[in-house]
């Protein structure tokens, strides 16, 4: 019996009525990712530590109120109130390669999941074909010297092809891939994060560096005084040469300095300039200087469950973890069987004019199912694999929340400690440079030895450079906490638009 051209939509329609059950009926295997539980703990160093830090009368020695809960700016640097350091920071967000990099890195990711997406659709193909040959009558069977025409075919089909997610191993690779992007996400904030605190941490020990040069030659320049006069008293009998000699000593030791402090200096200006994507050469300018910044008065401090919620290293983890999950499902899903659906529709004549006369029409419907028998042990093995590497994946978040709790305590700590170490050193600044004055003048009245300027002088000299040092200490130590606590990402508005977020995957 012939059948009917009309037939082929009721069996195409036949064929999306089994696929829709098979899919009602069908469910996505493997574990559900979820979350891991927030830490219930509320501080994350092992006391309470002080609401407000010391405060000294210098340079960085403003006290700082820690606030708990109190959110933090996406532009986290312009806190400083210094245009240059928000100068610098912009330039290297927009210019520095591994920012780029990491943008697209992000977009791949994304274009995979779109691509992976597909998986859920049907595959729609066209083809069309002409040929024109002519057969030999021995070929077509019939006695020899028969004259066969030349014949002529021509043809065109739509063909489709579905493969139905029955168990879910599209669904699980599709979530898979999104956890991916997600992770590519957040490594992308890592990267702003890290690259604008070594932006400014690098700027800011440049200026600690010029700091501690500028106060080098101030000694230096004393101790040529010194000399100056010590000669002189040498001159009219009131010293000896040895004092001369331990005083030219005295002047060499503090000069023999400068150079690796210059070193340091140049290296960060070096550092500055690949940070900022430019060639050492490409930048110019003189070192920020201390006395323009102004210390923050107020820092935040997160709950440890705030923490985790904010910082991209944690959130990338999350994601590596939400990806191991999703691997376990599709190992899962590739052991169960799988279903394939495929029909054409077309025609096929000796002419293009008759092409679609009822005569041409041809369609086929078709349908499969595979399931795996004996493999040795292969697919079992990918899953116990994928298991593994999930539980690979929980501990190592487990590991990034507490080394991201200890970035934090740190960080608390150093904000305390190191204002209790610039008052300290302002006082022992001011107390050299008062005790060096009143040698001198003991000096100059005959009441002590040379030697007892000496050692005031090296006293001082010690005192002045740890004074700068411990300034530069205040304005790091914020940076350190800024950036242990997750930077603000959450707040900014300069992300790239292509590759802002999507589906409401990147919440």
């Amino acid at each position: 019996m012939r059948s009917s051209p009309l037939s082929f939509p009721h069996a195409v329609g036949t064929a999306l009525m089994l696929a829709a059950s098979i899919l009602l009926s069908g469910c996505v295997v493997g574990p559900d990712f979820a979350p891991p539980a927030l830490p219930a703990m509320t501080q994350v160093t092992t006391a309470p530590l002080p609401t407000t830090t010391t405060s000294a009368a210098t340079t960085g020695g403003a006290a700082q109120n820690l606030v708990i809960g109190r959110d933090i700016e996406g532009e986290w640097w312009t806190m400083f109130h210094s245009q240059r350091i928000a100068a610098l920071v912009v330039q290297a967000l927009e210019a520095n390669p591994s920012i780029a990099a990491a943008q697209a890195t992000l977009r791949q990711a994304k274009e995979n999941t779109r691509a992976e997406q597909g998986g859920f659709f049907p595959s729609l193909s066209a083809s069309s074909s002409a040929e024109r040959e002519k057969t030999s009558a021995v070929t077509a069977g019939l006695p020899a010297g028969t004259n066969i025409a030349p014949l002529s075919v021509v043809g065109a089909s739509l063909s489709v092809s579905y493969n139905p997610d029955v168990f879910g191993g599209v669904s699980r690779s599709v979530e898979q891939l999104e956890a991916q992007a997600e992770y590519q996400r957040f490594e992308l904030e890592a990267t702003y994060l890290s690259l604008a605190a070594n932006v400014v941490t690098t700027a800011l020990n440049e200026a600690s560096l010029q700091g501690q040069i500028d106060a080098t030659n101030e000694i230096i320049r004393l101790y040529r005084d010194e000399l100056a006069v010590t000669q002189r008293r040498l001159d009219l009998g009131g010293v000896t040469r040895a004092d001369v000699l331990t005083q030219q000593s005295n002047l060499a030791a503090a000069i023999a300095t400068l150079p690796p402090l210059l070193k340091q200096r140049d290296q960060q200006r070096n550092q500055l300039a690949t940070y900022l994507g430019a060639a050492p050469s490409q930048i110019s300018g003189p070192p920020l200087d201390l006395a323009d910044l102004t210390l923050p008065e107020e820092l935040p401090v997160s709950l440890p469950s705030a923490i985790v919620a904010q910082r991209p290293d944690i959130r990338a983890a999350r994601a590596t973890l939400h990806a191991a999950t999703a691997n376990v499902g599709i190992a899962t899903a590739n052991m169960l069987p799988s279903i394939t659906l495929s029909g054409s529709y077309g025609a096929q004549n000796s002419s293009f004019g008759n092409l679609f006369t009822p005569a041409g029409l041809i369609w086929s419907v078709a349908g499969a199912i595979s399931q795996p028998i004996f493999d040795g042990g292969t697919l079992s093995a990918r899953r116990r694999a994928a298991v593994a590497a999930m539980q690979v994946a929980a501990a190592q978040y487990s590991s990034t929340v507490n080394a991201a709790f200890q970035d934090v305590a740190n960080a608390l700590v150093a904000v305390q400690r190191d204002a209790d170490t610039l008052r300290a050193a302002l006082d022992s600044e001011q107390t050299a440079a008062s005790s060096l004055a009143v040698v001198r003048g003991q000096y100059d009245a005959g009441a002590v030895t040379y030697v007892n300027v000496l050692q005031a002088e090296q006293l001082y000299q010690s005192a002045r450079l740890s004074l700068v040092s411990a300034q530069a200490a205040r304005f790091t130590d914020t940076v350190a906490l800024t950036q242990s606590l997750g930077g603000g990402w959450w707040h900014r508005t300069d992300i790239d638009p292509s590759v802002a977020d999507c589906c409401g995957i990147f919440k």
